[in-house]
């Protein structure tokens, strides 16, 4: 069967099985799919390393067209998600519907999870920042080079852990409290689009233009994602 090679955010990562599973049973072609951050993704692409079609950040996705990797006509805007926060599952959720709740939270917990790299820890690095506490969160902070932060609530490395949404809910074990407040964020947008390279053109993009359906967008939102 012929296969389609997927580079992919993290965020979209929950979802992306059975997206895959339902392509293929439409008809489509197999997709193995391989799962970064997308500054690491960026840095793999611009070595060298061969895809057909990657899902991005909207601004990742952005470079990659202005330097012309990705062809231009191929551009879809996928979901969105917000930044949220998780406990381990059965643990008290605490209040963070406003700017002073969500100060409060944070400063009460133990450890903090959130990544290096990703989206969201690029967000909540400079959030804690203005809220003026970025000291004090930091000095007991699990910060991850990358991966899921939900990860350090299972193994009680961190009462709280910060992250997409999306991402937050790939990990068994754990509950999400809900979103940084929305005024103080903006949603990240994940993007897709065809590699200029592929020799796979028309099988790339039959795949997105399922990612628009609206079967694919039902699956997107039950990861917490959306369109």
């Amino acid at each position: 069967m012929d296969a389609i090679r997927v580079l992919s955010t993290l965020a979209v990562k929950g979802a992306f099985a059975e997206l895959a599973a339902r392509f293929q049973a439409a008809g489509g072609a197999r997709v193995d799919a391989d799962f970064s951050p997308t500054l690491a993704l960026l840095d793999r692409l611009r070595s060298g390393e061969a895809a057909d079609v990657v899902i991005l950040t909207r601004e990742g996705l952005g470079e990659m067209l202005a330097e012309r990797r990705v062809a231009a006509a191929s551009y879809v805007d996928l979901a969105k998600s917000w930044v949220g926060l998780a406990v381990k599952a059965g643990r008290r959720h605490p209040d963070i519907s406003t700017e002073a709740a969500l100060r409060t939270a944070l400063l009460q917990a133990r450890a903090v999870a959130y990544s290096r790299i990703g989206a969201s820890g690029i967000l909540f690095a400079e959030l804690i920042v203005r809220l003026g506490i970025a000291h004090a969160v930091n000095a007991h902070a699990v910060i991850i080079p990358a991966g899921l932060t939900a990860e350090r609530l299972v193994t009680d490395e961190a009462d709280l852990a910060v992250q997409q949404i999306s991402e937050l809910k790939q990990v068994a074990g754990v509950e999400v409290v809900g979103p940084v407040p929305h005024e103080l964020q903006v949603p990240a947008v994940f993007s897709a689009g065809r590699m200029a390279t592929t020799d796979k053109m028309a099988l790339s993009e039959q795949f997105l233009k399922f990612l628009r359906s609206p079967e694919a967008i039902s699956v997107l939102r039950e990861a917490g994602l959306e369109p």
